[in-house]
């Protein structure tokens, strides 16, 4: 019986595993399609169009926008709903010729998104 019982927490823990694992996959995947090219695969600013934006794509792993992060947990989300900057994504894609399909974002995506990003921020 008692084996039976941690055999089952096993399992359960490793469904657990999974969804946590497949959500950040999504994270990191709509992070590579939608995001990296400008603040690149580490998040420091170092993606093909970071210096091609006026001002430059900032470094997100910084002292600075980790204290941010912790004061105000929905700065990554808020940043991609609001766009605080204006057309400067989009029209630093444009003049860049870098087409980004259109994507019907979900809460769903935005909390993995923000999973993905606080995670290799804040690591």
């Amino acid at each position: 019986m008692k084996t039976a019982f941690i055999a089952t927490l096993g399992f359960l823990s490793l469904l657990g595993t999974t969804t946590a694992l497949a959500e950040n996959l999504n994270g990191k995947n709509l992070y590579v399609q939608r995001c990296a090219m400008c603040h690149g695969a580490d998040i420091k600013g170092t993606g093909p169009l970071a210096k091609k934006s006026s001002p430059p794509t900032p470094d997100l792993t910084t002292a600075t926008f980790k204290k941010r992060l912790r004061d105000y947990p929905g700065v990554i989300v808020s940043s991609v709903i609001l766009r605080p900057n204006g057309d400067l994504i989009p029209k630093t894609l444009k003049e860049n010729g870098v087409k980004v399909p259109p994507h019907a974002w979900t809460v769903k995506d935005f909390r993995d998104l923000n999973h993905y990003m606080t995670g290799v921020i804040l690591k």
